[in-house]
C-alpha cells in the first residue's frame, strides 16, 4: 500500500473514544458543556440548533447534516431558543447520553450525535494545534460517507444488539477520519500545519516519499524533484503550507518514530539512529535532545508514561 501520511499522523496521536452517544431533543432546549480535553465532534442528524464557543463573538446556526469539530478544548453551548438556560451537561444522567441517546423534553424534533476523542500519543498538538477552534463542516464529498456512519451509529445507540459498544466505538474512529477528512477537503486552500501539508498536491508526493523512506538521505533538491518543482518555490510553498521548512519536517517526523521505537524496547539506539538516516549515535542523540528535551536513553526509559512533546 502507498504511504499514506494522514494514516501515519492520526496513528501516532493514539485517539481513544472517551464518549459516545447522543441526544435527542424537543421544544427549546440547551446544553452547556465544560472544558474538554482533545477533540469533540458532533453532528445534527435532524433539526436545527445555535453553537456558541466561549470567547468566540458570534453563534453558528447548524442544521441537520451539520458536523462540527472543537479541537482546542473550549467549553460550548448548542441550544434550541434564545431564552433557554442552558442545562450542564453533568446535569443529566451519564449513562443516558454516554453510549446512548438521552431524550430532552420529550424528544422529536432535534437529534445531536457525538464523540469526545482523547490522544493519548505525545503528538497529538502538531495535528490539532494548527486547527480553527471551530471546525463547521457543510462541504466535501466525504459529507454522504459521514452521514451514512452517522446513521448507523444512531441505530446501533437505539436498538442495541451484540456487541453494539463496539460497533458504536469503532463507528465513532470511522467519523472522526471522516471529519477530518472534510476539513482538510473545505480549508485545503487556507489552512497551515501538517494537516494541511499532507493534503496538498504539490509537497504531499514528497511527504508521501519521506513516510515511506525516513530513513533515506533526503535534500532540499532531491524533494523538490519529487514535488516536480524548483528549490526555491518548494521551499517556500512548503514553508507556506506546512509552517516550517522541509528538512524540518523531516527532522520532526523521524523524532516521532523514534520517540514510538524507543518506548516500545524492541530497538537499541544504535538500531533506531542507522534506520533513521543517522550516520552516528552522537548525531541522532543531539537531534532528538534539541526536538524531545531530553537524551534518548532517558526517554526510553520512562516506558509507558506519559511522555513530553516535541519542542
Amino acid at each position: 500500500m502507498a504511504a499514506d501520511p494522514f494514516s501515519d499522523i492520526l496513528s501516532f496521536m493514539k485517539p481513544r473514544t472517551s464518549v459516545v452517544g447522543g441526544f435527542d431533543f424537543g421544544g427549546d432546549w440547551g446544553i452547556r458543556f465544560g472544558k474538554h480535553s482533545g477533540l469533540k465532534c458532533f453532528a445534527l442528524v435532524s433539526g436545527a440548533a445555535w453553537l456558541q464557543v466561549d470567547d468566540q463573538p458570534e453563534q453558528i446556526e447548524l442544521s441537520a447534516g451539520d458536523c462540527v469539530l472543537l479541537p482546542h478544548g473550549r467549553g460550548f453551548t448548542v441550544s434550541r431558543g434564545s431564552a433557554v438556560d442552558a442545562m450542564p451537561i453533568s446535569s443529566l444522567p451519564d449513562e443516558g447520553w454516554n453510549g446512548g441517546i438521552a431524550t430532552v423534553n420529550g424528544g422529536g424534533d432535534t437529534m445531536m450525535l457525538g464523540g469526545h476523542f482523547d490522544f493519548t500519543g505525545a503528538h497529538s498538538d502538531l495535528l490539532l494545534g494548527s486547527m480553527q477552534v471551530i471546525a463547521p463542516l457543510r462541504d466535501g464529498d466525504d459529507r454522504v460517507g459521514l452521514m451514512w456512519t452517522l446513521d448507523r451509529m444512531r441505530r446501533e445507540l437505539v436498538d442495541v444488539g451484540p456487541g453494539a459498544s463496539l460497533v458504536v466505538r469503532n463507528l465513532a474512529h470511522l467519523v472522526l477520519v471522516q471529519a477530518l477528512r472534510l476539513y482538510l477537503s473545505q480549508e485545503r486552500d487556507r489552512g497551515v500545519g501538517w494537516l494541511f501539508a499532507i493534503g496538498d498536491e504539490r509537497i504531499g508526493p514528497a511527504i508521501a516519499a519521506i513516510h515511506r523512506d525516513p530513513g533515506a538521505k533526503w535534500t532540499l533538491p532531491h524533494l523538490a524533484q519529487i514535488a516536480g518543482m524548483s528549490r526555491s518555490r518548494f521551499a517556500q510553498r512548503f514553508r507556506t503550507v506546512c509552517g516550517s521548512a522541509p528538512i524540518a519536517y523531516l527532522t520532526q517526523w523521524r523524532m516521532m518514530l523514534a520517540c514510538d521505537r524507543l518506548l516500545s524496547g524492541d530497538e537499541t539506539i544504535s538500531q533506531i539512529a542507522v534506520s533513521l538516516g543517522y550516520e552516528s549515535d552522537a548525531a541522532f542523540s543531539t537531534a532528538f535532545r534539541r526536538l524531545v528535551g531530553m537524551a534518548p536513553g532517558a526517554y526510553g526509559r520512562k516506558g509507558r508514561q506519559a511522555a513530553p512533546h516535541l519542542q
